[in-house]
């Protein structure tokens, strides 16, 4: 079909007719189908240079860990400090830009774009879906923190923001928190997650970080620098995961100790939980998405809120009710001033902190960007950007609203009623905060035991989701990497995390934060380089050149109505015969092709 108009007066200036463009494309393209289907997995082999390099410095650290203890936490204590002093400000500003990035992609002319063909439907329920992407980005640590650091915050808050255990100290701590887990790391993983979804399932890429890149380094995105930029995703993710494994182990070896199961736990017993967690999220890795990763996040979603509603009842109900709203003011009233947080003004004090908070998060955030970005693009097919974004942005937001509110709020009003959540130096002990306020409600060893369950099943349902990013980052993007290379990364991961548990010492804690924030920097510079590159794609994309077109066919088409019979004319169409379109190079197709 095409616009049928009457000829030009010859006294008005010719324009260039936009139909032309549509010499340049196929007809299927610009109607944004695919010319082959993706999703099915083809046989990929691995890829030597990015599996070997990657492969050899993971066992490199793991040995100097273990032979080199003292040098290897000297040299991650100085690199991060290095980090903190001359990177800190690049930190605090990426991670705003990121949310501003995402909330105007949404809401732009590309929000309709679908993250695959025109026709293609969602492949999970939009109730799975939250479920998969929610426990796969940040449920063990809404599990480690969500006492802690509310607490921690109103027993101790930001260097010149209140004084402690106040009111106005517990408006800062539930502010500062949702900072740390509310917009900003969401926004974080949407923009990686849209950039592999639409490159993707959109353009009929490899699901690669380096092939987002295509439109910037064109066929070198498989040539050295494509493989630098995934053996740099790999890292990220492998010490991202290894974090979570370190808290994991962390707060389950605290339960254990809280419950008198087991004395003291020092760093063997600890090595050893890391052991049983890390074999546990392999076999859940090499069953797959669907049959593994699935059924653990519904499972624990249930789990989640009942834990949760059993706090919310039990606890201060009122408090809980009047603190989201509350939470929520602060939280926007406040967000300047978190955003912009430096040591410039706060001097050493401010940098420690920073260093133990918002940087740390917002550096194992990045560092879990590969894998959760990756994953949420996986699960993520036949959504459109806008419903993507809404989903990945606001949801979580949300439920970590709720989730500190109970948490957070309940433990502030015990501190204030028996100050029994802070040990005899008045300190918040992160890995046991969240037993001890158990133990003031009843059925506290059920309750216990059910954290622990949980914390378990969080670890490996995000785990098994980066084990599997690994195997696809070093086989070129295969959908379904071999079990063997599954296998190596998730022993690589379950390594990495005893080795920086160990670095930590005493302040277990620590060593976790050294290394993150200084094997993410480099990445985040990559997640820079993401928002460019998407953008240029998003600008050819079939929806945008169709809307393009079309909006320039119809003025046309009413300017030269106007001129020629004033406002008494319509618009008509009328079948043409179709333009046989020539072949051309795929760089220089619009998505889909």
């Amino acid at each position: 079909m095409t616009i049928k108009k009457p000829e030009r007066h010859e006294s008005r200036p010719r324009r260039r007719a936009p139909r032309q463009r549509l010499t340049s494309w196929s007809d299927d393209a610009l109607r944004g189908r695919l010319t082959r289907p993706l999703g099915v997995e083809q046989e990929r082999p691995l890829d030597k240079v990015v599996f070997g390099v990657t492969a050899a410095i993971s066992i490199a650290f793991v040995v100097w860990g273990a032979v080199g203890t003292e040098s290897l936490s000297k040299a991650a204590g100085e690199s991060q400090s290095w980090v903190i002093t001359n990177a800190g400000w690049f930190y605090v500003l990426v991670a705003s830009y990121f949310v501003i990035y995402v909330i105007w992609l949404a809401a732009s002319k590309y929000g309709n774009i679908p993250l695959g063909a025109d026709d293609v439907t969602p492949e999970f329920k939009t109730v799975s879906w939250i479920a998969m992407m929610f426990s796969a980005g940040m449920g063990i640590g809404l599990m480690f923190f969500g006492v802690a650091e509310p607490l921690s915050h109103y027993v101790s808050p930001p260097p010149g923001t209140a004084e402690p255990e106040t009111a106005e100290a517990m408006r800062t701590a539930m502010a500062t928190t949702m900072f740390h887990w509310g917009l900003h790391p969401w926004a974080i993983y949407a923009v990686l997650g849209l950039a592999i979804a639409y490159s993707t399932f959109r353009r009929g890429r490899s699901q690669l970080v380096s092939s987002v890149f295509r439109p910037l380094l064109g066929p070198r995105t498989e040539g050295p620098a494509g493989k630098v930029i995934d053996i740099l995703a790999i890292f990220a993710t492998l010490f991202g995961s290894a974090v979570s494994l370190g808290l994991g182990a962390l707060q389950i070896g605290a339960g254990l100790e809280f419950l008198d199961w087991t004395g003291p736990v020092g760093e063997p017993a600890l090595v050893a939980i890391i052991v049983v967690l890390t074999i546990a999220f392999i076999v859940s890795a090499v069953s797959g998405i669907a049959r593994g990763i699935q059924w653990l996040a519904n499972t624990n979603m249930v789990l989640a809120v009942a834990l949760a509603a059993f706090v919310f009842v039990v606890g201060p109900t009122l408090l809980i009710l009047n603190l989201v709203p509350e939470t929520i003011g602060a939280y926007l009233g406040d967000m300047p001033e978190m955003a912009s947080r430096t040591d410039t003004a706060g001097g050493p004090e401010m940098q420690e902190w920073l260093a133990g908070w918002t940087i740390f998060y917002w550096a194992w955030w990045i560092s879990w960007t590969p894998f959760v970005g990756m994953f949420i693009a996986r699960i993520s097919r036949g959504r459109t950007i806008r419903q993507f974004v809404t989903g990945v942005l606001l949801v979580p937001t949300l439920v970590s609203l709720v989730w500190f509110s109970i948490f957070g709020g309940a433990a502030i009003h015990e501190q204030d009623l028996t100050g029994a959540l802070t040990n005899a130096d008045g300190a918040v002990e992160s890995d046991f905060a969240l037993f001890q306020l158990l133990e003031q409600y009843p059925m506290a060893t059920v309750t216990s035991v059910l954290v622990m369950i949980l914390v378990a099943i969080f670890f490996v349902s995000g785990a098994d989701a980066a084990s599997i990013v690994m195997g696809s980052l070093s086989q070129h993007g295969a959908v379904e990497p071999s079990k063997g290379v599954v296998v190596f990364w998730g022993a690589a991961t379950g390594a990495v995390a005893a080795i920086m548990l160990v670095l930590g010492g005493d302040e277990a804690l620590d060593g976790l934060q050294s290394i993150t924030v200084v094997t993410s920097l480099p990445f985040a510079v990559i997640m820079v380089g993401i928002t460019y590159v998407l953008w240029v794609d998003l600008r050819t994309d079939a929806l945008t050149v169709r809307r393009g077109i079309a909006v320039e066919l119809v003025q046309e088409a009413v300017d030269v109505g106007i001129e020629e019979h004033g406002e008494g004319f319509t618009i008509a169409t009328e079948p043409v015969e179709r333009h046989v379109v020539e072949p051309e190079e795929e760089s220089e197709r619009p998505p889909g092709v």
